[in-house]
């Protein structure tokens, strides 16, 4: 919570009530300082149009950074684009160079408003960024909206169905069986459901799935999928939020990652605009980082090509 003395005690996540934000600043709020970083950089983020225009019209420098970025670069980042209009009317330079290579203005150029403002000369997406969100948009379209929570999966580069049954050392499963796990997962032996995994190819590669569990996202199957090529595994943990990890010819690269969780300000250039494209939409992204390109999710939420049981072994242990 907020101190006291700053004046915005008690407003968490909700900056839209623009009559309470100017009624807390005509009692003497800070409007450079809240306990959670800068005001406007909050409502750029969560608040309206109204209210970051009020906030604007208040601070010092509407270009201050917080964590390397404006806030007008929070708001295009978060996908505000009156937010974003705001700022700009209130002076915030659309153009003004951040961490990555980056400008807010240039970033939104990418994205669902490229009309976002008036774009100098010199200002342009490359024919390699161009084509990286073009694709962006297609794979999440392809995919549509379902529900993935506690959905374990792992993507893999440049090898099919097959080759990944072989790689796991699996076997088929009875349809019955399927049929019977199917009917009530919750009611089948954890233990055994959890050998029990979805294969698909897709063109660039294939998906591993399990839509009840972690499996294809363990150490011990990343990396055996991985050999002479590269994996992204997630676990959409239903307790703790989307858990990614990165594993390419057997070696583990990244861990404990966040995929579609949005951009950081000090990644590269590459890694921000995928992130950025991919924000709020974690399967496309991990699809996107092993060069799958599916045309709908059945990769992910089933029917698979062919379900199989993986062999009783440590994974966590490789």
């Amino acid at each position: 919570m907020a101190p006291e003395s700053d004046g915005w005690s008690g407003m968490g996540w909700d900056w839209t009530d623009v009559a309470e934000v100017r009624r807390r600043l005509d009692r003497g709020a800070d409007p450079e300082h809240w306990g959670g970083g800068r005001p406007l950089h909050r409502a750029a983020a969560f608040g309206s149009p109204e209210v970051v225009a009020e906030l604007a019209d208040r601070v010092s420098d509407v270009d201050a950074t917080q964590h390397g970025v404006t806030a007008l670069w929070e708001a295009v980042v978060s996908r505000k684009p009156d937010n974003a209009r705001a700022l700009a009317a209130a002076g915030a330079d659309p153009w003004r160079p951040s961490p990555g290579g980056w400008s807010p203005g240039r970033l939104s150029l990418a994205g669902p408003t490229p009309d976002l403002f008036l774009v100098p000369d010199g200002e342009y997406l490359t024919d390699a960024e161009r084509t990286v969100a073009q694709e962006a948009h297609r794979l999440i379209t392809a995919l549509g909206t379902f529900y993935y929570d506690g959905t374990g999966l792992a993507c893999v580069a440049g090898i099919d169905a097959a080759e990944a049954v072989r790689r796991m050392e699996a076997v088929p499963v009875a349809d019955e069986v399927i049929a019977e796990l199917l009917e009530d997962v919750y009611r089948y032996d954890a233990a055994e459901s959890l050998r029990i995994v979805g294969v698909t190819s897709v063109p660039g590669g294939c998906v591993v799935t399990q839509p009840w569990g972690y499996a294809p996202h363990m150490p011990g199957v990343l990396t055996r999928l991985s050999t002479g090529t590269v994996c992204y595994g997630m676990y959409a943990n239903p307790k703790s939020g989307n858990q990614g990890s990165i594993v390419r010819d057997g070696t583990v690269e990244g861990s404990d990652l966040h995929p579609g969780g949005g951009p950081d300000p000090y990644d590269t250039p590459e890694q921000i605009l995928v992130s950025y494209l991919y924000q709020g939409n974690p399967v496309a992204y991990c699809c996107a980082f092993a060069g799958l390109r599916p045309t709908d999710a059945r990769g992910v939420v089933g029917p698979p090509d062919i379900w199989v049981q993986l062999p009783r072994r440590d994974y966590w242990n490789h």
